[in-house]
């Protein structure tokens, strides 16, 4: 049954009456796109799922003027939207009569197309077109949902490792204007965070998809646009995650698969499906996160190191929160080894922030965030809070105000006070706390937030502690901003 299952408009008792006269409007796009009212109602079961409309009740809309109750009036606009290749709005469409409401899809909608370039440049228009009418909120997909979005079996095809520019040359003026702004756009999300500029990065992917969909290009420009748009979306879906819009994150990030694909660039599609699993890990989605992982390693052979590097982190979080500690260990060593071997290839100029210290912290707070969720008691999860406080103390939590990472700062200062707090060290936690939350004035991170509010919430079972207690007034005023 469809995602809207408990709205299916099957008959009049579903349906408000309005005076009986036919739908003029409905009845006119209709027949534009060539459709009755039956394949419409094919088309919304297709993209919401099987249940979410009857098949004769569209009948009722055109001919007797019935208008169906929320959500459908904007499910019905958006599928004719998508046809026409314009905007319809519920208001048009309806005449006043419909309310209004915002879509909420599985972030794998009408992703299903072939992996071929043409169903990557269907995906394509779903963004073009959603820059002028998209009123949808994308819910986090997993399991068969996630793994069917995902696969890359396109990848085992020869000559897949091909950089993204050969033989593009430099003497085209505007996509050089777009690959170099692009590292300009990484430094505003490790500075402000994701939430702060996602629309803005956002408008950036759309405008290459534009242009990638007007076509004519040569094919060496037209690789080099898609691996510009790969690299956008990889961006937009990061930050999207890191705004804590899950859904609308793994959209990017799928999309951002296929543009790897048609760039040939198999390490951006390695690392957004590493991406793919660290946003799994973070959520606590262990299958997800070591499945998406293992996948990556496995696209990962035989790219730059510092990719493979990546990769293995990101695995290396999955195995911590499956409890899988013996495969951590061996994976977050995999990830340190691989940055010693340099020496073959270019590294890709996106790996930029990978060091090893941002390995260690990223398995320190790996180790902390398996401790929260670990479910064999106290005893169990000790060490792994002692490991991961020790590894998170090496990195960025104590950087200073005007350090242009700040997000980074605040995530890590957040997760060694919360590994502080477990161990009882409630000094030294309000201590690092402080300091986080001086940060969030710059830096708009919900994912960062919501490990603050674990911090509060481990806090308030000391609340008589001194430090605590002086402390956790600020911390939720803070959190309540």
């Amino acid at each position: 049954m469809g995602i809207w299952t408990n709205q299916v408009d099957h008959d009049d008792r579903e349906q408000r009456v309005v005076p009986r006269q036919p739908n003029t409007v409905l009845a006119s796009l209709l027949a534009q796109v060539g459709w009755s009212p039956r394949v419409l109602a094919q088309r919304i079961n297709h993209a919401f799922g099987h249940g979410t409309v009857a098949l004769t009740t569209p009948y009722q809309w055109r001919d007797a003027g019935r208008v169906p109750r929320a959500p459908l009036p904007a499910l019905v606009a958006w599928v004719l939207s998508r046809e026409l290749g314009q905007p319809v709005t519920v208001a048009e469409l309806w005449q006043g009569q419909a309310s209004d409401s915002p879509l909420m899809l599985p972030a794998d909608v009408e992703m299903g197309l072939p992996w071929t370039k043409a169903g990557t440049l269907g995906v394509i228009d779903d963004w073009v077109m959603s820059g002028l009418l998209d009123r949808r909120y994308f819910l986090a997909v997993s399991g068969t949902a996630l793994a069917a979005a995902t696969s890359l079996a396109v990848f085992s095809e020869a000559g897949s490792l091909t950089s993204a520019l050969d033989g593009g040359g430099v003497g085209h003026p505007l996509i050089q204007q777009i690959e170099q702004s692009i590292p300009l756009l990484q430094r505003l999300d490790d500075a402000n965070g994701g939430g702060a500029h996602l629309a803005y990065v956002g408008a950036q992917f759309r405008a290459v998809a534009v242009l990638l969909r007007q076509g004519g290009h040569t094919s060496a420009i037209e690789r080099r646009l898609f691996a510009a748009l790969a690299e956008l979306g990889q961006l937009a879906g990061w930050m999207a995650f890191d705004a804590g819009q899950h859904g609308l994150g793994q959209r990017y990030f799928f999309t951002a698969l296929r543009a790897a694909k048609e760039a040939r660039n198999r390490s951006m599609a390695a690392h957004v499906l590493g991406d793919l699993g660290f946003q799994a890990a973070t959520r606590e989605q262990p299958t997800d996160a070591v499945a998406l992982g293992t996948a990556a390693a496995r696209l990962s052979d035989g790219v730059p190191a510092t990719v493979r590097a990546s990769v293995a982190s990101r695995l290396a979080y999955g195995y911590a929160i499956a409890g899988q500690l013996a495969e951590f260990e061996a994976s977050y060593q995999s990830a340190q080894e691989a940055l010693t071997d340099r020496k073959d290839y270019e590294e890709p100029e996106w790996m930029y922030f990978l060091t090893p210290n941002h390995l260690d912290t990223q398995a320190g707070y790996a180790l902390v965030h398996a401790g929260t969720v670990n479910t064999d008691g106290d005893r169990a999860a000790r060490p792994l809070f002692r490991k991961g406080e020790q590894l998170l103390r090496s990195g960025a939590h104590d950087f200073s105000l005007s350090h242009p990472s700040q997000r980074r700062a605040l995530f890590e200062g957040a997760w060694l006070a919360v590994a502080a707090a477990s161990r009882g060290n409630l000094e030294q936690a309000c201590s690092v706390g402080r300091t986080a939350i001086a940060r969030i004035r710059n830096v708009h991170s919900p994912r960062s937030i919501s490990v603050l509010r674990t911090l509060a919430s481990r806090l308030r079972r000391r609340a008589r502690n001194e430090h605590v207690a002086d402390f956790l007034p600020t911390l939720d005023a803070a959190l309540a901003r």
